[in-house]
């Protein structure tokens, strides 16, 4: 059965060329976005694309049906826009901030689908550390934010957990110990020690001190998760990173989980602002709905 997904995927597919950049435009999987053009070609009877060793190329009778799903989702938006203008949410901003590793990673295709349902609301992320987008809440300076472990009765919206791991140099002793399954913070604590903070108060160095422990041998402090891992991989130190940074590439590195497991958690939260801005509050209901979705 065709749906709105399938129409955004056609188009994304023709103006990219490619179907994992198609993919990613529209926020699902390579392998998601292929079989929904198997299904959309199987439903219509017909081949949208060609695909070669390099890139995607459309059939003529795929240029014409794109044609239409253009103008399809063309209307669709102007109808978006009447409906947000009826309630007065057309030409209103949104002001997000968040840490780095987020900013990067989570928010993109939360603000893109948002963008996709209410297209005349501008959304701006401003990025900062943790203790900055705390300042910018109290001060009403932002809507929204992301906060880092946000206390049990704070109002917030769950946007993912991650769990912090140890990055080692491929052949460091700790990593050879294949039965251990993981290391402690004890261990680490003294090794020569990459440590990376991401923007965050909490980093290696603060979950160390909340174990009643202190690294004994801080060799590089940097800010980056991705060049602690640079670093890590010459040989070095170890570092402790949250596990969505790691980079995709993790030859002479071995990623160890930690024993036992320490996670954070994201959650978005209102500054005072927020709370009284509609358009705010339809980006929260609309990641209610999301997660709603998902959880299915």
């Amino acid at each position: 059965m065709m749906n709105l997904l399938h129409w955004r995927l056609m188009v994304a597919v023709a103006d990219a060329g490619n179907i994992s950049r198609a993919a990613e435009r529209v926020g699902i999987t390579q392998s998601g976005a292929s079989q929904a053009i198997a299904q959309l070609e199987a439903a219509l009877g017909f081949q949208l694309f060609v695909r070669e060793r390099r890139n995607v190329a459309v059939t003529a009778l795929g240029e014409k049906v794109i044609e239409h799903a253009r103008v399809m989702l063309a209307r669709l938006d102007a109808i978006r826009l009447l409906a947000d203008d009826s309630s007065g949410l057309n030409g209103a901003r949104i002001r997000l901030a968040s840490f780095p590793s987020v900013i990067s990673t989570l928010l993109p295709g939360l603000l893109r689908d948002f963008q996709r349902r209410h297209p005349g609301i501008e959304l701006v992320a401003l990025e900062g550390t943790d203790e900055e987008v705390e300042d910018w809440l109290a001060t009403d300076t932002v809507e929204l934010g992301v906060v880092l472990n946000p206390a049990p009765g704070r109002a917030a919206a769950v946007l993912g957990c991650d769990a912090w791991v140890a990055a080692l140099p491929a052949n460091h002793p700790l990593g050879r110990r294949a039965s251990a399954g993981g290391v402690t913070l004890e261990e680490l604590a003294t090794q020569p020690f990459i440590l990376a903070t991401g923007g965050c108060a909490v980093n290696g160095q603060s979950l160390m001190e909340q174990a009643d422990l202190h690294l004994s041998d801080v060799r590089v402090t940097v800010r980056d998760w991705a060049s602690a891992c640079v670093l890590v991989r010459e040989g070095m130190g170890v570092a402790l990173v949250p596990e969505s940074t790691l980079p995709d590439d993790q030859r002479s590195l071995r990623v160890m989980p930690l024993l036992p497991a320490i996670h954070r958690k994201f959650g978005l939260v209102c500054s005072e602002a927020g709370k009284a801005s509609r358009p705010t509050q339809a980006l929260l209901e609309g990641l209610h709905k999301d997660v709603l979705a998902s959880s299915r």
